[in-house]
């Protein structure tokens, strides 16, 4: 099945799904996205780990002292 025919079959069933469905199939949509989200941060995290490109918490401290300033 195509990826336009599951969008179209799932456009269905949300539009005959019942309320409890409906709040059901919104809350893992909305869950899958927000672990996505996660793991791109972890992705970019890791990323920042490997170059060496990180910070002790004195210093973040310090940076955020300076913005303050």
């Amino acid at each position: 099945m195509s990826t336009i025919e599951l969008k179209q079959e799932l456009h269905d069933i949300i539009n005959n799904g019942d309320d409890k469905f409906v709040q059901l199939f919104y809350d893992m949509a909305k869950s899958y996205f927000v672990q996505i989200k996660k793991d791109k941060m972890i992705a970019e995290s890791e990323k920042n780990i490997d170059s060496d490109n990180i910070h002790t918490q004195e210093e973040v401290k310090k940076m955020i002292a300076n913005w303050k300033e």
